[in-house]
């Protein structure tokens, strides 16, 4: 990419001690749409800098609605990840501040499921990621990467079982999600079967059911508690297309110069 300097620029921020405060005294804490802040500030730093490109990873599961409303309308929880925010970010990026300046997610055209395939062959950086809601709590310790309770981290760890075996699981989460049906009703939540998927950054239930699909072939999964109860609750209904599910997506605003 263009810039006047190659060395790594860091944008941090300051949270007021006033939002603590107010959390502790009960004010409500909604959701902030965390994504198209750092849009913003991305494109006034490319702008600062004399980048030509803004570039994130948020993938194609990211289009799909969380929950249908009662008068049919679609609610997305990752609406600012979306291609339908991405398209009208970068065409009022271009149109009225750098017609240059190019907006993108760069794995736009994949699934949540074919991420979790290519990332387990990443050896080196299986002991230093974490995809945890309540790591990025505002305040209070943290004691690890994973809280292996909350929607993201079961979300998480189904998609790459599949990809991985239990030993090289356990490494990475310190625990055998599942080896037993602690955790199997979070688990079921993830592939829609009673209702809408949770409403959380995860991706779709399709990709999760794939996963189960997967895990009851593998001869290291398929005798473990939880995969044996999710595969007999997905038993007789259509199945997932896995081969299709992991094809990139044709949708996407990914520069050609990229994708050489």
């Amino acid at each position: 990419m263009r810039g006047r300097s190659p060395r790594h620029r860091q944008i941090g921020r300051r949270l007021s001690p006033k939002l603590v405060e107010l959390n502790a005294a009960g004010a409500l804490n909604g959701h902030v749409p965390i994504t198209a802040i750092n849009a913003a500030a991305l494109v006034l730093a490319a702008l600062l800098w004399d980048f030509d490109a803004v570039v994130f990873a948020n993938e194609r599961s990211a289009d799909a609605p969380t929950l249908v409303s009662d008068a049919g309308l679609p609610i997305n929880h990752q609406f600012a990840k979306s291609l339908v925010f991405e398209q009208a970010l970068g065409d009022w990026v271009q149109c009225g501040i750098a017609p240059d300046l190019e907006v993108f997610s760069l794995l736009r055209r994949d699934s949540e499921l074919a991420i979790c395939r290519d990332f387990a062959g990443l050896d080196s950086c299986h002991a230093r990621f974490s995809s945890c809601n309540r790591n990025f709590h505002l305040d209070g310790p943290r004691t690890g990467r994973w809280c292996l309770e909350c929607p993201k981290c079961l979300f998480v760890y189904l998609c790459l079982a599949p990809f991985l075996d239990p030993q090289r699981m356990h490494r990475i989460f310190g625990q055998d999600l599942l080896a037993t049906t602690d955790r199997l009703d979070g688990f079921v939540a993830l592939l829609e079967v009673n209702g809408h998927r949770p409403f959380e950054c995860v991706g779709e239930a399709g990709e999760a059911r794939a996963a189960v699909q997967l895990l009851a072939e593998h001869p290291a999964w398929k005798s473990h508690a939880a995969v044996q109860r999710l595969a007999d609750g997905l038993a007789g209904g259509p199945r997932v297309d896995v081969a299709c599910l992991l094809e990139p997506s044709a949708r996407h605003r990914i520069p050609a110069r990229f994708l050489s």
